[in-house]
């Protein structure tokens, strides 16, 4: 058994006010004593299935082959979706079936999906209204981790239940797309990637649509502008982010997630870090 599989990661929307979370950790201790859990995040929006995929795709990649991430948002819990897991690039993830994981995968490959069925795996203790976060979900990642086979805890299926992120639209003129994660720190991160933009581009500057202003193309980083002036730039996962240097981009702004991001190129690429980041001969809105 590789060291990886004795570490879990967990997502969920149960906050940390009651106890849902601790319920998780001690089934999960009560299974596999040694594990290792690390949380990802409890402070996903209630229900936000988008928001907690786009959190877990951007981290799960930085743990090591065998790291099985516990993710648990579900909006229509009590319904009749699945409980499953699945490996994709030498992790496992384990989760209800109702999109979320879809979303994580983006459309690639994956090599094994398990419904969660084989009732040997899950809590001992069931109750008639079954809570499957505790008592399904998190037994099976334990037991995953005390080196279980995925393919023992219940039926194999080519199935997940579809779901796909809108994708920017682009043409010779500019992009158009929307505002998918807004962090704690008010940063307001689009579906824009880098790849889609400069090759469009080309040496023409653009102006950037969003809430309540118009942002010229700047080049710059958080530390390169002033206290309060806005920037927008390629974040560390080269997708085009509005933020505010020490402020909160989302408020000042007025952006929303699923707000319209609108890039309209211009004709020719003259760079001044001196002129001003708000367009004052532009309207507002777009």
């Amino acid at each position: 058994m590789s060291h990886s599989q004795h570490l879990i990661t967990l997502t969920t929307d149960f906050g940390h006010k009651d106890g849902y979370v601790a319920t998780l950790k001690g089934v999960i201790l009560s299974i596999a004593s040694d594990v290792r859990m690390i949380d990802i995040s409890h402070n996903i929006a209630p229900h936000d299935i988008m928001e907690a995929a786009f959190v877990l795709k951007r981290a799960a990649p930085f743990f090591p082959s065998g790291t099985i991430h516990l993710v648990v948002v579900d909006p229509e819990v009590g319904d009749n979706r699945r409980p499953i897991g699945l490996k994709f690039k030498d992790q496992i993830f384990v989760g209800p079936d109702n999109g979320l994981l879809s979303l994580v995968l983006s459309r690639e490959a994956v090599s094994q999906i398990v419904q969660l069925t084989n009732k040997t795996f899950w809590r001992d203790r069931v109750s008639s209204r079954p809570f499957n976060a505790r008592d399904v979900l998190a037994p099976a990642a334990a037991h995953l981790s005390n080196g279980v086979a995925l393919s023992n805890m219940g039926e194999q299926t080519q199935e997940l239940h579809p779901m796909h992120w809108a994708l920017p639209i682009a043409d010779q003129q500019g992009v158009q797309g929307w505002i998918v994660h807004i962090d704690r720190f008010g940063n307001c991160i689009t579906n824009i990637h880098r790849s889609i933009i400069e090759p469009i581009q080309g040496d023409r500057v653009f102006k950037c649509y969003v809430g309540n202003t118009v942002l010229n193309e700047t080049g710059c980083d958080y530390h390169e502008a002033e206290a309060g002036d806005p920037v927008l730039m390629f974040n560390s996962d080269d997708l085009l982010e509005v933020a505010i240097n020490r402020g909160s981009a989302a408020t000042l702004l007025d952006i929303s997630k699923g707000a319209p991001v609108n890039i309209v190129f211009g004709e020719e690429k003259t760079l001044s870090f001196q002129n001003s980041f708000f367009d004052s001969d532009q309207p507002t809105q777009k």
